[in-house]
């Protein structure tokens, strides 16, 4: 040890210990949180690669459940993130991945998607009353797979009542519809690989 820090309060140097214990816990969780953010993105980017088929463009006007289920719900959190909102079905998929974690990591995943989506200020702050969100931040204190059913279900809702409808009636709904036909037209009477499917179904997403 330097003659400097010799000559310090055994004290000081406690703290400065204690100070620099809880940095590297921080930095950990830090880390932790940036390597399951970087597995959702992927999941997300592989997703955004597939092609909606025209049956499966009719079954979204059909009902909501086929829209938030399929594979291709990007399409849909893309209408959202049009409308400053994608944060809602970013919650809605980190609770049903958070029901698949297993025990010794619940605790921990269940206090990021609060302080992620739920927590007053928190990023990405999702539309909850005050009850609901009291309700949840109770039961996150002692963490168990069904902790946030409730304000999943009601963020569903929400999406189900509000922005559900106006995706039905919006430009990109039409655009892909359109684009659908096009293909079918160009396939009919020249031939359509699926690349040149994905290229039109990229320009209207």
């Amino acid at each position: 040890m330097c003659k400097g820090l010799a000559t310090l309060p055994a004290t000081c140097l406690k703290s400065a210990k204690d100070i620099k214990h809880k940095i590297n816990i921080f930095l950990q969780r830090q880390e932790s949180q940036e390597v399951d953010q970087k597995q959702t993105d992927e999941k997300n980017e592989e997703a955004a690669k597939r092609v909606p088929t025209a049956a499966e463009v009719e079954k979204w006007k059909e009902s909501f459940s086929f829209v938030i289920n399929c594979e291709s719900r990007n399409v849909f959190t893309s209408f959202l993130r049009s409308e400053f909102s994608q944060e809602n079905m970013q919650f809605w998929v980190a609770c049903e991945d958070f029901k698949n974690t297993s025990i010794c990591k619940l605790e921990k995943k269940a206090k990021f998607i609060y302080q992620q989506y739920v927590a007053i200020d928190s990023p990405n702050e999702v539309n909850l009353d005050a009850g609901t969100r009291e309700e949840t931040r109770q039961k996150v204190m002692s963490a168990s797979h069904s902790c946030f059913d409730e304000a999943q279900r009601r963020i569903y809702i929400l999406m189900e009542k509000d922005s559900y409808r106006r995706f039905l009636h919006s430009k990109l709904i039409h655009d892909l519809s359109q684009a659908h036909t096009s293909v079918v037209r160009k396939k009919q009477n020249s031939g359509y690989s699926t690349t040149d499917i994905r290229e039109e179904f990229a320009r209207v997403a």
